[in-house]
């Protein structure tokens, strides 16, 4: 299970996140939607333990800022952030050798396939286009096999056969019990397997969608309802 309760986050003043909290049980694909500036990204950051924050942060009983909780939480970022003179090899190895792993590297060799990066494994972190980072990113963030996946804004950049690819690794996590939070804009890009959608507006959670109450309703019909009500009384 991951957790966020009650988590308020300010920059001075702005009031970044207001009281948010959510739920994710294993198995479950969470999905965060909300506009340019809702505060999706600052909630992300606040969960990974990359902010400090008033609240409380779990993943599968633990602090989000102790060793277990970090061991059981992969985190793909907006922004990939490569080691510019390490190449594609290097990062994997960097993740393996942090994480302690053993016999990783047949998964890491498939997941390099996976993302068409197998005959990029020498190419320095400097030399990869903005899509070859995504994946890196994403090989680095699941390599350790984690029991929760938050992704942040995981599909821009990437090119059409590392969106297929992707998307058939999180419903992929999914079957295989993990917990999986994914924020995006691109309504049409998760409209397929998801189980919860949190839709934030100014920091807050407006609304949570359960997949299994929806009806005939379209999630971007209550999603463009809620948003552009609130443009309306700006």
């Amino acid at each position: 299970m991951l957790s966020a309760q009650n988590i308020t986050k300010k920059y001075g003043k702005l009031i970044a996140s207001d009281n948010v909290s959510l739920e994710i049980a294993p198995g479950e694909l969470a999905i965060l939607l909300g506009p340019n500036g809702a505060g999706k990204s600052t909630l992300i950051k606040s969960i990974c333990g990359l902010l400090r924050f008033s609240g409380a942060v779990t993943v599968f009983g633990h602090d989000n800022h102790t060793r277990e909780a970090k061991r059981s939480l992969g985190f793909v970022p907006e922004f990939p952030a490569l080691y510019p003179m390490l190449t594609v090899y290097e990062h994997l190895q960097f993740i393996a050798k942090g994480y302690r792993l053993e016999n990783w590297e047949s998964y890491a060799d498939e997941l390099l396939r996976r993302f068409d990066l197998d005959d990029k494994r020498d190419k320095l972190g400097k030399e990869l286009s903005k899509g070859m980072q995504q994946k890196v990113s994403v090989c680095c963030a699941v390599l350790p096999k984690p029991r929760a996946v938050i992704f942040d804004e995981p599909l821009v950049g990437l090119d059409p056969h590392g969106i297929r690819e992707l998307k058939k690794m999180i419903l992929e996590l999914k079957e295989g019990g993990c917990a999986q939070l994914v924020s995006t804009h691109m309504i049409d890009s998760v409209e397929e397997d998801w189980d919860k959608t949190y839709i934030m507006l100014n920091g807050r959670v407006e609304r949570v969608c359960l997949r299994s109450e929806m009806g005939q309703m379209k999630l971007e019909d209550i999603y463009f309802s809620i948003t552009e009500a609130a443009g309306d009384l700006r």
